[in-house]
């Protein structure tokens, strides 16, 4: 049994004054015309999952305008043939909060029952920007895989952010590092170690399947210097580096240091040297691989978001990924302005139009 959604309701979500949907399993094919809140109904699934979702806006930027001061998702999703009814929603721009099955509880519990991954257009820029965004890329991945990533991640980002307080002020005494460099230790140890087996998770995948789309050989490296084997050598690192994280005015040593390099396996070239269409292709390869690897892992597919993914992808290719998706049992949901893109689908995939009128959206079952 795959991982999907049978119901959606948006309320004062976006451009969304209200919108219900109803759904099988099959793969969403969402169409209309630019601007029309195609990929607001993206982002709202997206937020089913940990994090600040797709787009990572502030739960105020999410609100409509300008009647509301606060929105509502509700889903129904079906996990290994238990149906959970999931809320999450946010009043007067204050974080976002989370209810499963009537119960309130963290964001991160959705990490347990709902794996979401998804792919947008701002994401192709991934190989020749910074590395702060193939971290996040990384982060998401590992987080489908170890949902307790989440946490670790929070824990590491806090110890971080007041060590880096100390080295603002010029703080010295060596009493006010130790306690947050055995956190930043431990946390930023087992991160690393999480991130690494995701990798061995991916290449896997992508080395048993027989795939339309390029191979990615991925590997983890340090922006400056290494990182440390274990929990020690990386608190003894921290402790060594204080003189010169003073000078900097921030930590230097750390998973927070890392960067993710691909490449073109069958060309041996850099994905930051590949044309357009080939780090669209590696993209959509990694995403395709991390479904694989999640479907071995808890027995079912995650939820795929596909934001105008025909977008560099010529006709041939496009088919492609719609077949692997088919035999993969994801409910994908894509995106494109017209149905004739989604026309290799045919009836294996349910579609939405979205059109928008007075400024509201409206969500049709053609």
């Amino acid at each position: 049994m795959s991982l999907s959604l049978t119901e959606l309701t948006l309320s004062h979500f976006r451009s969304h004054k209200l919108g219900r949907i109803a759904l099988d399993a099959r793969p969403v094919a969402v169409y209309g015309p630019n601007g029309a809140g195609k990929t607001n109904i993206l982002e709202a699934v997206s937020l089913l999952s940990p994090g600040r979702g797709l787009r990572r806006s502030s739960a105020e930027e999410m609100t409509r305008r300008p009647e509301a001061l606060g929105w509502k998702l509700t889903a129904v999703l079906r996990a290994q043939d238990t149906l959970h009814e999931i809320e999450t929603w946010s009043e007067n721009g204050a974080a976002r909060q989370v209810r499963i099955d009537g119960k309130p509880t963290s964001q991160i519990a959705l990490g347990r029952i709902a794996r979401v991954l998804w792919l947008i257009p701002s994401m192709d820029r991934l190989w020749i920007e910074g590395a702060d965004g193939r971290r996040r890329f990384l982060d998401r991945m590992t987080l489908s895989f170890m949902p307790e990533h989440a946490e670790l991640s929070l824990t590491y980002e806090k110890a971080m952010r007041e060590r880096n307080r100390l080295l603002k002020d010029q703080v010295r005494d060596a009493h006010w590092y130790a306690a947050l460099e055995a956190q930043l230790a431990e946390a930023g140890h087992r991160i690393h170690q999480n991130r690494l087996r995701a990798l061995a998770l991916l290449s896997a995948a992508q080395q048993r399947s027989e795939t339309a789309f390029p191979v990615a050989d991925l590997d983890l490296v340090q922006t400056e210097g290494v990182m440390p084997d274990d929990e020690a050598d990386l608190r003894e690192a921290l402790a060594e580096s204080r003189f010169r994280d003073l000078a900097a005015g921030r930590t230097l040593v750390g998973p927070h240091r890392a960067d993710l390099l691909g490449v073109y396996a069958a060309k041996s070239v850099p994905a930051r040297d590949c044309s357009t269409g080939e780090q669209k292709a590696l993209l959509v390869s990694l995403i395709l691989a991390n479904a694989r690897a999640l479907a071995e892992q808890i027995g079912t597919p995650p939820l795929l978001l596909l934001d105008e993914v025909s977008a560099h992808l010529d006709a041939d290719r496009r088919a492609a990924l719609y077949d692997e998706i088919c035999a993969l049992g994801a409910q994908a949901w894509m995106t494109g302005t017209g149905p004739e893109l989604f026309e290799e689908l045919g009836e294996r995939a349910q579609k939405l139009e979205v059109t928008e009128a007075d400024g509201i959206s409206r969500i049709a079952t053609p």
